[in-house]
């Protein structure tokens, strides 16, 4: 058996020649128009209505939010006087929302109803605020509300929902007033400073008052 030995040709290396740049891996292009899928819950109707209490339109906005394939995300009803106020939050994808829109404003054509409604957008979280509830009972006079508000404004804290009346003691016959506030205290705030100062403005306007956390 005969075995063959081929030398190969030797590599002539160029000293001047510059290394070669390793190859760039491929860029990937975005599409520039593609669109950006919304959440349903960035799409929101906020509905209004002021009408006599027994023609409040609960029912009526309850089902057109359905109908059109929106969800009810926030409720607030009042009865005030003779008059009830109802106001709705719906969210739902952006046809179903234009839907809706269409819906109320056939519903707006009552005479008997005042109806505001637009579009919003979610609330930016408050995570930095803290829910407090206060509370005051006081004989009613003008102006309390007014100092209490006026008190909180000027400490930047934020009034999330109010609920105030008048009404006479059962057992007097006294005119007397009640409120009851929810407020959002920045989480850097001293709370015992706060509701030591708060309580000092109480007993200087004659108020019998409280402040808590609200506890849900």
């Amino acid at each position: 058996m005969v075995s063959c030995y081929c030398p190969m040709a030797p590599v002539k290396l160029n000293p001047t020649a510059t290394p070669r740049a390793p190859r760039a891996a491929p860029r990937v292009v975005k599409a520039l128009n593609r669109s950006v899928a919304r959440s349903a819950a960035d799409n929101q109707l906020l509905v209004s209505t002021l009408s006599p209490a027994h023609r409040a339109p609960i029912l009526a906005l309850a089902k057109r939010i359905a109908d059109a394939g929106c969800n009810l995300a926030d409720a607030r009803v009042s009865t005030i006087g003779n008059d009830t106020s109802v106001m709705l939050l719906a969210s739902g994808s952006w046809d179903a929302v234009a839907k809706l829109e269409t819906a109320v404003g056939k519903l707006a054509r009552d005479e008997e109803l005042q109806i505001v409604h637009y579009r919003t957008t979610p609330r930016e979280p408050t995570a930095h605020l803290l829910p407090y509830l206060v509370e005051v009972i006081a004989a009613d006079r003008p102006g309390i509300l007014v100092k209490i508000i006026e008190f909180f404004s000027r400490r930047d804290i934020s009034v999330e929902q109010l609920s105030s009346m008048r009404y006479q003691a059962m057992q007097t016959g006294a005119e007397m007033f009640q409120a009851q506030i929810t407020i959002g205290i920045p989480s850097e705030t001293h709370i015992a400073a706060l509701r030591d100062d708060f309580l000092e403005l109480c007993d200087g306007l004659n108020l019998d008052a409280i402040m808590d956390p609200v506890k849900f």
